[in-house]
């Protein structure tokens, strides 16, 4: 990623990779709350009625255009931990590791799924806020938090649920990002190698075609995980015996194949690839236009 003849130092990767996931996800939130809702929605047959573009104008009607843009806040908050860390850590650990072995396809992987799990860990309480935010308006009305903002909605759920909260579906959200971390970040970085020795030279085509391989695989491989991190999240005490409906990743995975079937697994799909595949081109490329500026500042 970047100029292969020059080392990035690691304050610019990180801060690129911070800026560049941030910049993607602007572009791409609104499909995030279509997919969230949609995912969610499945438990009550809505999504077997609705496909995406139905889906989406209903709620348009329903609650205006603006309602595709609520938790944008905590989306922007969650890509300053999540971005900045996986992509930066993924680099200085790659970097790392070929200096023992080459960095082979199975390399890459390995490092992407290490450094996912870290960004993961670290971001999991804006994860937490952004779904809760993007889905609380599905909610009757005498059930809805109402949440003002990003900051509310900490401050909320770490008063009235505990700080454990945060971390209430960690380990889908760990397990779908180690695979992301793989399956995004490792793949594109395999996948623009290989453009290149290939004879593909132009760098902004490397990294378009790339982007848009490793947004299609990871966005078919983790769509369980976000179901799963989806309901875990938004998940409340049942009324009578005060248990969690959901209680870990596998759990919750063969609870909704079971219920719902397995398809519903991969419901909101369409969204979810718009979002993983347009936040993985948006972000990398605008992750080179700024690695390239910074070159030529210090040229």
């Amino acid at each position: 990623m970047g100029d292969k003849t020059k080392k990035l130092p690691a304050s610019v990767s990180f801060a690129t990779g911070g800026l560049g996931g941030i910049g993607g996800w602007i572009m791409v939130h609104p499909f995030n709350t279509v997919s969230v809702r949609m995912n969610l929605a499945s438990a009550s047959g809505t999504v077997n009625e609705l496909s995406f573009v139905p889906f989406a104008q209903s709620l348009i009607k329903k609650e205006g255009f603006m309602s595709l843009y609520t938790g944008l806040g905590a989306g922007i908050t969650r890509q300053i931990f999540y971005a900045t860390s996986r992509l930066g850590f993924f680099e200085l650990m790659r970097d790392e590791v070929a200096k023992y072995r080459p960095m082979d396809i199975w390399s890459r992987l390995g490092v992407g799924v290490v450094t996912g799990a870290m960004a993961a860990a670290i971001s999991c309480p804006a994860e937490v806020s952004l779904v809760r935010m993007s889905n609380d308006k599905s909610l009757a009305p005498d059930q809805r938090r109402n949440y003002k903002g990003v900051v509310d909605c900490a401050t909320r759920i770490a008063k009235e649920d505990g700080i454990s909260a945060f971390w209430r579906g960690a380990w889908p959200f760990i397990n779908r990002a180690a695979l992301v971390g793989a399956c995004q970040i490792g793949t594109y970085d395999q996948f623009r190698s290989m453009l290149g020795n290939y004879g593909v030279k132009n760098e902004l085509q490397q990294v378009f075609g790339a982007s848009m391989m490793s947004g299609l695989i990871y966005s078919v491989v983790t769509n369980p995980f976000e179901s799963a991190k989806n309901r875990m999240a938004f998940q409340r005490p049942d009324p009578v015996t005060g248990k969690l409906p959901y209680t870990g990743t596998a759990q919750t995975i063969m609870a909704v194949a079971k219920a719902d079937g397995p398809m519903a697994l991969w419901n909101g799909f369409l969204p979810y690839y718009l979002r993983c595949g347009g936040h993985t081109v948006g972000m990398f490329v605008i992750v080179d236009l700024l690695r390239k500026a910074y070159w030529t500042s210090v040229a």
